[in-house]
């Protein structure tokens, strides 16, 4: 199998150089922990390492859809969604995305002082490399961040602000308690947060199942039962919850109102808004302003 580093389409991927990445393991807090690298690879096909040459830093990979693979000097293991990757420092080590069913993943790489104090807590080794994530939404939610503030720019402040992420993320991984089996309902009151701290990003019924590890019609079932709507009438009303508050507080057209709630098509979005309320969001505004 052919693999690949990168070039997925929709991909993000930040690089810090690497003089950067050692005047921060001189400086206060970022010498404890800064990340090098991230980003987010969606359906990635082909995607993988070979490292017979270690790196230092810590690999975390965070599976969200599909599957993959990592083979370690203890063997070969499967990855599924709705678990993570803890490659530790200083290993060699291989990973690849399943050639049938190619995942979607988050990954960061983290460096610093407090680097193998983590490890040592969370048990993590070359033996033990996969893990269950406690809240996959959550985990996710956490490596987005990261990657917001490693787009942001390289200043310190902002490798400050991906490294205090990045403890949070790699903490919640440590001692954070998997929901119970079964508690479907903890799953989806951890979707609905996802959901709303996404109101902008394309998210649909297939892509939360995967991540709670339930199939799409079992997820949109317990999803209506806990909240009385469909999952994705559940987000139509965040969108429009949140549009209704750009109409009333901004003087944004209605174009940028609709891109800012996750539609790219202005006309869509004004359907759609009409279908709730009504009337048009231009005339929505109209009404308020009286």
């Amino acid at each position: 199998m052919e693999l690949v580093g990168e070039g997925f389409p929709g991909q993000r991927m930040l690089v810090l150089p690497r003089p950067q990445v050692e005047l921060a393991l001189q400086r206060p807090v970022t010498r404890n922990l800064i990340v090098t690298d991230c980003g987010y690879f969606p359906h990635a096909e082909h995607h993988g390492w070979i490292r017979t040459r270690p790196i230092r830093q810590l690999v975390v990979i965070l599976c969200l859809r599909g599957q993959g693979w990592c083979e370690t000097s203890a063997g070969r293991f499967p990855v599924r969604a709705g678990q993570a990757l803890l490659l530790p420092p200083g290993l060699p080590h291989a990973y690849g995305a399943d050639a049938d069913d190619p995942w979607t993943v988050w990954w960061v790489h983290v460096d610093g002082a407090s680097v193998e104090d983590f490890l040592r807590v969370t048990g993590a080794t070359i033996d033990s490399v996969v893990r269950e994530i406690p809240d996959i939404y959550g985990s996710a939610a956490l490596m987005e961040e990261i990657v917001r503030w490693m787009e942001r720019d390289t200043t310190e402040a902002s490798l400050v602000g991906a490294s205090g992420t990045a403890w949070h993320l790699l903490t919640s991984l440590a001692f954070s308690r998997a929901p119970s089996a079964g508690n479907a309902q903890d799953m989806v009151e951890r979707a609905a947060d996802y959901l709303r701290s996404h109101i902008n990003r394309r998210v649909n019924v297939s892509d939360l199942a995967d991540m709670a590890g339930m199939s799409a019609s079992h997820f949109a079932a317990m999803f209506k039962k806990y909240t009385g709507v469909p999952a994705m009438t559940y987000q139509t009303q965040l969108r429009m919850a949140s549009a209704r508050e750009l109409l009333d507080t901004t003087q944004q057209s209605v174009e940028e109102v609709a891109n800012a709630v996750g539609y790219d098509d202005s006309f869509y979005f004004s359907r759609q808004f009409k279908k709730l309320h009504g009337m048009s969001p231009t005339a929505y505004r109209r009404h308020d302003a009286n």
